[in-house]
């Protein structure tokens, strides 16, 4: 089965509930911009897209399946929000450069696309980035090695931008609480002549 298989079929049983914004995003809100252009990768049904585009950002939402596109086009346009969702494949994609004053990322991890997500921004653009630990308290998420990370390694991911935000509490002080089996970072792409 094909990536784009396994997506629709699950998009097709799930409904069109969207689920909840992603906490890194929820939790930094107060970061993002007033203005500009904003980017959901594997967006999904789109729940964190709708959020950025209710903030007034125009806002395009990448995801592989065409059922979940279909779905948040017709969320965006019964709220005539500014969102544009597009189906596409992530691992076939040479994005421009320089494009989007946010991107967000939540639950997805393809690691030899992060120095497209770093080339995407704009001088001065976030990076909202939230996944799945290998390090967990309980089975939630992928166990696959290539859909976890490693601890710090979203740091090391994305280690040319400035940090802002960082959060993976691992299996440290009491496991019952706290932001656990995920790992989040908020960074901005600082312009050449500031580094």
């Amino acid at each position: 089965m094909s990536p784009q298989e396994k997506w629709d079929r699950i998009y097709s049983q799930t409904g069109k509930t969207t689920p909840p914004v992603c906490a890194v995003l929820k939790e930094n809100s107060h970061l993002l911009p007033f203005t500009g252009k904003a980017l959901e990768l594997a967006c999904g049904l789109g729940s964190n897209a709708l959020f950025l585009a209710q903030q007034g950002l125009e806002t395009e939402a990448w995801d592989i399946s065409p059922i979940a596109i279909e779905n948040l086009q017709k969320t965006a346009l019964q709220h005539q929000l500014p969102l544009t969702a597009i189906q596409t494949d992530l691992t076939t994609l040479d994005p421009s450069p320089d494009q989007y004053d946010v991107i967000v990322v939540s639950h997805y991890l393809d690691r030899t696309f992060c120095r497209s997500i770093i080339s995407m921004l704009k001088a001065g653009g976030l990076l909202f980035y939230q996944t799945f630990t290998a390090e967990k308290v309980s089975p939630e998420g992928p166990s696959r090695p290539e859909f976890v990370l490693a601890g710090n390694e979203l740091l090391k991911l994305f280690s040319e931008l400035n940090l802002l935000v960082y959060r993976e509490e691992g299996l440290v002080g009491d496991k019952t609480k706290g932001f656990r089996n995920q790992a989040m970072l908020v960074a901005i792409k600082v312009r050449t002549s500031d580094r």
